[in-house]
Order: structure tokens, then C-alpha cells, then sequence
């Protein structure tokens, strides 16, 4: 399975929701990692955290939810993944941290993790705590609830930055490092 190929960006409706996360501190929140250990979101830390949320990644044993290439912005995230993982030591060369948050569980993040080889850790919030403290956008497919792809930059525990909506996960990463390098 080809993990890194390029898709055709996909349409997202534009919207500014999420800017009003702009100078707020991050709440207090724990979730668990690929590995089940439990992971402080909001600490005071000399690096930037960039915390990029995604819907989904696929599973090769398992299959996609019902439509889930129809839904604009679903399809992507394993891409994007990759796009952070092979971009992991440039983001560190700027002082920041990728971590990723879905909604999946600690054993499919792990799976996934594992299998595409990533050296960071990727978050599982299947109980939605970030949704609940931070208003988070989400969409429900089969009664499933995932995050709309977003990124936020945090630094010393305050946002800085609010990537949303993700229009193209090709040119994201990259317009990540630049927001880094000017900022």
C-alpha cells in the first residue's frame, strides 16, 4: 500500500470557526497515545506544539465508513500523516512538536502508527474531551462522530495559530513550516 501518494486536493467549504481559539490557553487535557500512556496537551514547554486533528486514518483489514470518499475532507489523513512524519525534522528544527488527535482508538492510532512508521505521538480522543472544552467542528458518519482536519500551533500554552478549514493536504505541512519560520 502506497501511504505517501498525492490526491487531488479536495473542496472544503471555507470557515472561520475555529479563530476564535486564537490567544486562548489550552485547557487541561489528557489523552492516551499509540501506546496507551496518557499525554498532557497543556504545559508550559520552551517548544510550539503542532496539534493537528484528522478524521480517520484506514485500516488495510478494515473497511472505510459507508461514502467516506463523498464526505469533502474525510479522504486524506493517512497522507497528511505521512506529510508530518517526513517533515518531523524540519518541524523540530523550529522548535515544534507534531502531535496528532483523532477520534479513533488507541489500537487503530496504533496500527497505524506502527505501519506508516511514525516517531511522534498520535492521540486518541474517542471520548471527545477536546471537542467538549474547545468547540471543536466534527462531523457524524454512522453514528460516528470524527474531527474535521485542522491544525492549531500552541505555544507555552497559549494558541497562536488556527489552520482551518485544511484545504489542501499536500501543501499543508508546508504551509505549517512557514507560519514557523515567520513566527
Amino acid at each position: 500500500m502506497d501511504d505517501t501518494k498525492l490526491m487531488k486536493d479536495q473542496p472544503i467549504d471555507e470557515n472561520k470557526e475555529l479563530q476564535n481559539l486564537l490567544n486562548k490557553s489550552l485547557p487541561s487535557i489528557l489523552l492516551p497515545n499509540q501506546s496507551g500512556n496518557l499525554l498532557k496537551l497543556n504545559r508550559e514547554e520552551t517548544f510550539r506544539l503542532v496539534i493537528y486533528f484528522y478524521s480517520l486514518t484506514g485500516n488495510p483489514n478494515k473497511k472505510l465508513p459507508e461514502n467516506w470518499k463523498s464526505i469533502p475532507g474525510a479522504e486524506g489523513c493517512t497522507l497528511e500523516n505521512c506529510n508530518f512524519r517526513d517533515n518531523y525534522e524540519k518541524l523540530i528544527q523550529l522548535n515544534a512538536l507534531p502531535i496528532g488527535i483523532s477520534t479513533q482508538t488507541v489500537d487503530d492510532i496504533k496500527e497505524m502508527t506502527k505501519r506508516i512508521g511514525l516517531q511522534f505521538d498520535v492521540l486518541s480522543d474517542s471520548n471527545l474531551i477536546c471537542t467538549q472544552k474547545l468547540n471543536l467542528p466534527t462531523f457524524e458518519v454512522n453514528n460516528s462522530t470524527f474531527y474535521k482536519r485542522f491544525t492549531i500551533i500552541v505555544e507555552k500554552n497559549i494558541i497562536k495559530k488556527v489552520f482551518y478549514p485544511v484545504v489542501s493536504v499536500n501543501k499543508h505541512v508546508d504551509n505549517i513550516l512557514k507560519w514557523l519560520k515567520e513566527n
